[in-house]
């Protein structure tokens, strides 16, 4: 059984697209395959110029967090870290200092807007706050490539859209973002849309 087919597509630096289609279509192995989970069985993919399928797995877990950062339906964060921590976390495996890693983390906790909330635990934020601390933790490598797997869906709409609010301002700062989703209001804050069907991809 075939899960995703051969396609071609270019992403652009910069760009903010979303990717659509119904549950089983090939959707999460799109983005295994982007965000370097996974190798595909054939052809090549270029992650900033690099081709991923010419390097080794050690090379390849090194790229995935050097240049892509994750966020995801569920917020992934450690109940007992606080929001700072739970940041500083992303940034271990990288050999940053302790130093280092508290003022990124501060850093990047005041670009998404949670500059008063560095020491508060996620169970008093709401979820709103956890996908910022989700999305600071994703930044805090300063990834060329966000990858989003339907990082509203467990969110009220006002609390969403304040969360798409700030992917339009990181896609403005120059980030390229894509977006997973199955809500058509997500889909359309992307400048491009992607449509995958039954494991093809409709550019």
């Amino acid at each position: 059984m075939v899960a995703l087919r051969p396609c071609d597509l270019t992403v652009q630096r910069g760009e903010f697209v979303t990717i659509v289609g119904p549950s089983g279509a090939g959707k999460s192995t799109f983005l295994n395959i982007i965000g370097l989970l996974d190798r595909p069985t054939s052809g090549t993919y270029l992650l900033d110029g690099i081709d991923t399928a010419a390097v080794k797995d050690a090379e390849r877990t090194a790229l995935r967090g050097m240049r892509v950062g994750f966020v995801f339906q569920s917020f992934h964060l450690l109940s007992h870290r606080t929001a700072r921590e739970n940041v500083e976390l992303a940034m271990i495996y990288r050999r940053t200092g302790r130093s280092v890693r508290r003022q990124v983390a501060e850093q990047t906790l005041r670009r998404v807007g949670l500059g008063h909330r560095l020491d508060a635990l996620p169970t008093r934020l709401s979820g709103g706050e956890r996908q910022r601390v989700a999305i600071a933790r994703a930044l805090a490598g300063r990834p060329s490539l966000l990858l989003c797997d339907e990082p509203t869906g467990n969110l009220d709409s006002q609390t969403a859209a304040s969360v798409l609010n700030l992917l339009d301002t990181l896609h403005r700062d120059g980030l390229t973002v894509v977006v997973i989703t199955h809500d058509p209001e997500v889909a359309r804050r992307g400048r491009r849309t992607i449509v995958i069907r039954d494991g093809q991809v409709l550019v």
